[in-house]
């Protein structure tokens, strides 16, 4: 059997184990064999290009745990490298398994090669973005084969996926058109093309070359992450036409792409209520054949600027319950600014939060033995225990150093009062008094 092979599809297609495949069995605790089957299926994807050498393989998809994916990157107002740089750091030791660079303005591709020469994190980008502030023009001007070039430098980069909006053409764009929204679209990527799109008549490029694209993404075996320019902003554009249309375009795109054996995911919404969250998953699960769904969210309501990590998280946990594999992280900075330090290990720490939750309610092996874990130690009131077992430790020694009770073993809610603590002595035959002790 010849060892040559593309892409990981590609290999798992020609029944090919490789090292990322290998890696990524051992760390979900499943049959290597099984996952080969799953990515040759397209159901799991593990973004790895050829040129991110320090990367250490994680995969999204069905049976696996749900992974998080953290954007970050410089803009006009905030152009200071090294404090993204540590937020990027921060983001890895917490356990994000993916980083998302936004970056748009700068010298971008600095911060991007840093990026896959020294993170482990999976990487992902917008090439749309970075078009705009490389190629110092106007929108307008910018060619079709401009854009698509910017899409084979990132390639090139080492970038292991790629959000391509390439789900809004003429025809979709048409139906958005006469659909009126309350909030228009919200994607900035989709808002670009669809206004470059507008000004020059043509279609979208990187729907009208889409062959072309893959054909990058085979060479380097970039992921592709299908973007959706018309995911929903509010709750009440949530489910309209624009976006299911959008969706059924990308159903056709992700057959596209593994006729090429170029590894698929598929981005979803957005702002939605809590009842329209399984119908949407499921419904994409079937229009693009079981590709992983890496959804932004979904926030469960919009007024809660300040705390869309945490409306984010509701959403994100029944969306990885009911089907979505990947999360992307919401910070309490989201609608007002960018995220500084602080707000990326909050939108981190919710998104940890929804992400295990669904884990547990989807029955991905062992995804409960740390809460069992948890539990024994609480029940035994092994403080260090539950400190080294807690999502964040750190926050966990802070409140309790805080606030220190009178007893060690018991905590200042509830001192003698601690259920815990006097079950376990009244079931060992002790004396239990509470009042005088």
């Amino acid at each position: 059997m010849s060892m040559e092979y593309t892409t990981q599809m590609d290999a798992a297609r020609k029944g090919i184990i490789t090292k990322e495949m290998s890696v990524v069995a051992a760390k979900e605790h499943m049959d290597e064999e099984e996952l080969r089957k799953l990515i040759a299926l397209g159901q799991v994807i593990i973004p790895a290009n050829k040129n991110h050498k320090c990367l250490e393989p994680n995969g999204i998809g069905s049976k696996l745990r749900t992974k998080i994916n953290v954007n970050l990157g410089t803009s006009r107002d905030w152009t200071d490298l090294d404090m993204e740089m540590e937020k990027v750091n921060s983001a890895v030791k917490l356990g994000a398994e993916a980083i998302m660079d936004l970056s748009s303005f700068g010298d971008t591709q600095v911060f991007r090669r840093k990026l896959t020469s020294e993170c482990p994190a999976v990487i992902g980008t917008v090439p749309i973005y970075d078009a705009v502030v490389y190629y110092h023009k106007p929108l307008k001007e910018i060619t079709a084969r401009e854009w698509i070039d910017v899409v084979r430098m990132h390639a090139e980069d080492g970038v292991d996926f790629m959000t391509i909006h390439c789900g809004i053409n003429k025809e979709t764009a048409k139906r958005f058109k006469t659909n009126k929204r309350l909030t228009n679209i919200v994607s900035r990527g989709g808002s670009i093309i669809f206004a470059w799109m507008e000004m020059t008549g043509e279609e979208n490029p990187f729907y009208e070359y889409y062959d072309e694209i893959l054909d990058i993404c085979r060479e380097y075996d970039v992921t592709m992450s299908l973007g959706d320019a018309c995911r929903p902003g509010c709750l009440k554009d949530a489910s309209d036409i624009s976006q299911i249309q959008e969706l059924i375009t990308l159903g056709e795109l992700t057959k596209r792409a593994w006729e090429k054996d170029v590894q698929v995911m598929v981005e979803g919404p957005g702002h939605m209520p809590l009842d329209q969250i399984q119908a949407n998953m499921q419904i994409q699960q079937t229009i693009c054949s079981g590709a992983p769904f890496y959804v932004l969210g979904p926030l469960v309501t919009d007024v809660a600027p300040g705390y869309d990590h945490i409306t984010a998280a509701i959403g994100g946990a029944i969306a990885a319950t009911y089907g979505a594999s990947f999360l992307c992280y919401v910070t309490p900075a989201e609608h007002l600014r960018l995220p500084d330090v602080d707000d990326v290990k909050e939108g981190i720490m919710a998104s940890k939060i929804a992400a295990h939750a669904a884990d547990i309610a989807k029955g991905i092996p062992h995804a409960r033995d740390w809460d069992d874990e948890m539990s024994t130690a609480r029940k035994k009131l092994d403080w260090e225990k539950m400190f080294e077992l807690s999502i964040d430790p750190e926050k966990a020694r802070k409140y309790r150093s805080e606030a220190k009770p009178e007893k060690e073993d018991t905590c200042s809610m509830c001192g003698n009062f601690c259920a815990v603590k006097n079950m376990n002595r009244i079931l060992d035959g002790e004396i239990v008094s509470i009042y005088d002790e």
